[in-house]
């Protein structure tokens, strides 16, 4: 039997948190911007809360490297990191659904999805770089 969880206060100011950002926070800028409404939020209430609105699709967690950012989007879709500032942003390539079912017929692995993050450097960094050069 599936526990019940009830909404709190600290979990509607982190999903609060997270809608009022489109850049893929970090659970530490998530704290810190649920920090300014209720400086009595822990980090670890935060955190927790974080895991418990992924764990029930409020939100999902994008697994990039440097670490986990968080997202409204449940929808399937791509990213793209930048591996000079760590910016995240959706792709706007469609997402290959069928890939799941090429690894299952391949490996015999019941796929239930998969996640597809594009590393790169963003224009902005691409940018200073020429300008520094």
């Amino acid at each position: 039997m599936a526990v019940q969880r009830r909404n709190t206060k600290q979990r509607a100011l982190v999903l609060d948190a997270v809608r009022a950002r489109c850049d893929h926070p970090t659970a530490e800028d998530i704290y810190l911007d649920v920090r300014r409404q209720d400086d009595r939020i822990s980090r670890a209430t935060v955190y927790r809360n974080l895991r418990l609105l992924e764990q029930t699709h409020a939100i999902t967690c994008v697994k990039a490297p440097g670490g986990d950012r968080f997202d409204l989007r449940l929808d399937a879709h791509c990213h793209v990191v930048c591996t000079e500032c760590g910016a995240v942003i959706d792709a706007t390539v469609p997402y290959d659904a069928g890939a799941d079912d090429a690894v299952a017929r391949e490996t015999g692995y019941e796929i239930a999805s998969h996640s597809t993050i594009f590393e790169g450097v963003c224009p902005a960094c691409r940018a200073k770089a020429a300008r520094s050069a």
